[in-house]
């Protein structure tokens, strides 16, 4: 790595840093405002705040924010470059554009490994402590989720009329164990309720039904335990589940509902590939900053900050546009994740050669 490079590199990384920094303190400010009242309230430690609580905030929000300021970083860094002359400088002294490029890039897939790293291990685990944080000491009203369909194995499905999220607790369940022509078991509960220590169901006031082609069998009984192909994810239908998941186990939970047809897998596949297509974002990022803060402006650099922001805030508003319609409408939930990545892939080709040079 030559002068030049270490140069570009340091300062970018640089300003890449100084500038999330400074976004995460005021995030952390109006965020705190808004809550003291809910801290005051809840009669939380100002340690717990600081080490429960805002310590397991600042990941998520850090790593959200990767790509754009990765932008923003790219246009502040390389306007400064290029209002004080040092990309000419640069160009005259026999370095081409696009090997000036080569400590962009590097800095670049620096942060995209970082953002990698958070969004597998750090991220998952924090948002599981803020999780964990907010049921102990801001507990809220548990979400329900009713009429809830799954498939248990390749002969028996099972069905829940109403569960607490909660209280991990069912009512109105049924089990059906499926013939050749007719259902040859089942298990009917008012409540059911999974024990996380045994890893069991509970199911209180059941009865079991037997049939053959003789006729039926019914056995009544107050309680019992048994095992079931399910997990209180499966019935909880909560999207947001996924966020404190591992990459491999979100992988994991996609195959199992897909056999099971709970239909909460494109949500997944979504944050599956989000979290792929965030790390690519600081690079897509990178190239479109310095197309647009390389090219010599004599009113400084802040039109270049207002065509970076611009293009920056239009890019998120695609991702959040196909994300919406790949929750909803017909569009592959795959898909939907790539194609502000795609579209803005050959913005960044069309932009680096025709830059000036």
């Amino acid at each position: 790595m030559q002068i030049i490079d270490r140069y570009i590199f340091m300062k970018f990384l640089s300003a890449f840093f100084y500038a999330l920094t400074l976004l995460m303190v005021v995030v952390i400010v109006f965020d705190f405002a808004e809550n003291v009242s809910r801290f005051m309230d809840y009669n939380i430690s100002w340690i717990d705040v600081v080490f429960k609580f805002y310590l397991n905030f600042i990941p998520y929000f850090f790593n959200l924010f990767i790509p754009l300021f990765t932008f923003i970083s790219t246009i502040w860094f390389t306007s400064k470059l290029s209002s004080n002359n040092e990309i000419i400088a640069i160009l005259s002294g026999g370095v081409s554009f696009y090997r000036m490029l080569f400590p962009y890039l590097a800095s670049a897939i620096c942060i995209a490994l970082l953002a990698v790293f958070m969004s597998n291990v750090i991220v998952p685990k924090a948002a599981y402590n803020l999780q964990t944080f907010k049921q102990a000491y801001m507990s809220r009203v548990a979400k329900t989720t009713t009429n809830f369909h799954v498939r248990n194995s390749k002969n028996s499905y099972i069905y829940v009329d109403r569960w607490n999220v909660g209280d991990n607790k069912g009512y109105s369940f049924c089990y059906d164990e499926m013939g050749e022509s007719f259902v040859k078991y089942r298990i009917t509960a008012c409540e059911i309720q999974y024990d996380d220590s045994n890893k069991v169901w509970h199911l209180t006031d059941y009865t079991k039904r037997f049939t053959t082609q003789t006729g039926e069998k019914l056995i009544f009984g107050s309680r019992m335990d048994t095992t079931l192909n399910i997990t209180p994810l499966d019935l909880s239908q909560d999207d947001k589940a996924c966020e404190i998941m591992t990459f491999g186990a979100i992988l994991k939970y996609i195959r199992e509902d897909k056999e099971k047809g709970g239909g909460m897998s494109k949500y997944y596949i979504i944050e599956a590939h989000k979290r792929i297509t965030n790390s690519l974002g600081a690079i897509i990022m990178t190239l479109l900053g310095l197309s647009v803060a390389s090219r010599k402006n004599r009113r400084g650099v802040g039109v270049h900050l207002f065509i970076g922001v611009a293009l920056a805030f239009v890019f998120v508003f695609l991702q959040q546009v196909s994300t919406v319609f790949s929750k909803n409408a017909d569009l592959s939930p795959a898909l939907g994740t790539w194609i502000p990545i795609i579209i803005y892939s050959f913005v960044c080709l069309i932009m680096i050669r025709t830059c000036q040079k």
